[in-house]
């Protein structure tokens, strides 16, 4: 067999690859040639990703990376595009993927483990969403950040939803209504990204940062991260009353006895996850 002939039957590599470090899942998105673009297989593939993770006691973390110059450019537009020809000009197909979308980046937040970017490129509009939507993000210092729908007609609704719940509403509604992408610098400052590292580093960096949460009790850090994102939706008083009684069971964990036992005692603490 010929190396041409090899390489035309050769297999497709996968739109999302998984490999682990540690206890450290690491997802990166492989779609280099479309700029990362979240095609239907691809959310679908990330979704089934984070299911197979959410019961996985050998995964305490989970880094999203990408191969490429982007991280993400949104949404696959010459896939949507294609369903024009549709009898109700796609509208069906578009509100299919939209929810399909929306749902897998709840399933980031709802994972009961700590999810960080590793954003190496531009991230736009729907790539944008997919870094908000992450508990924690390091980006390079050559990525940018931009919701640019309003500059082909179509404004980022669905990513405005992570975006506003992640930086003040004065610096989300300048970037959805301008479209103007902003550096990594300026996404740190308002809180779309916790770190920014030399260019090159941003994987590396990322899975040492979630090292760091994984060796936290994967009990604690399970109740700490779904009490954070429900309080967030609260009145103030309903936030400590919901507050008051996350703690309270945290209390009665073994794991708290454990590590408030260590912490007197100064020894380190033996987790059990429960």
């Amino acid at each position: 067999m010929t190396s041409q002939t090899a390489r035309a039957t050769a297999a497709p590599s996968p739109d999302l690859t998984r490999e682990t470090v540690g206890s450290i899942a690491v997802l990166t998105l492989n779609r280099p040639g479309a700029r990362n673009s979240l095609s239907e297989a691809l959310i679908a593939e990330l979704h089934t990703a984070l299911r197979d993770i959410h019961d996985d006691a050998r995964v305490r973390a989970v880094v999203i990376a990408a191969n490429g110059p982007a991280f993400s450019a949104g949404h696959d537009m010459k896939e949507l595009t294609a369903r024009r020809a549709d009898a109700d000009r796609g509208r069906g197909y578009f509100a299919e993927i939209m929810n399909a979308c929306s749902a897998m980046m709840q399933a980031i937040v709802q994972l009961p483990k700590p999810v960080v970017a590793a954003v190496q490129g531009v991230a736009t509009a729907a790539g944008c969403q997919l870094v908000a939507s992450c508990d924690l993000a390091v980006a390079s210092e050559a990525a940018t950040f931009a919701t640019p729908g309003v500059d082909i007609g179509l404004f980022c609704s669905t990513p405005m939803v992570a975006l506003s719940r992640n930086v003040p509403r004065k610096q989300a509604m300048e970037m959805l209504l301008t479209g103007e992408p902003i550096s990594a610098a300026t996404a740190q400052a308002i809180g779309l990204v916790n770190r920014v590292v030399t260019a090159g580093t941003e994987r590396d960096q990322a899975i040492a940062l979630a090292h760091k949460v994984a060796l936290k009790s994967a009990y604690t850090v399970k109740l700490g991260k779904a009490a954070f994102y429900r309080q967030a939706e609260m009145s103030l008083a309903d936030a400590y009353r919901y507050a008051a009684e996350v703690m309270t069971e945290n209390m009665m964990a073994r794991d708290a006895e454990e590590g408030i036992g260590a912490f007197i005692e100064k020894r380190e603490a033996k987790w059990q996850d429960k």
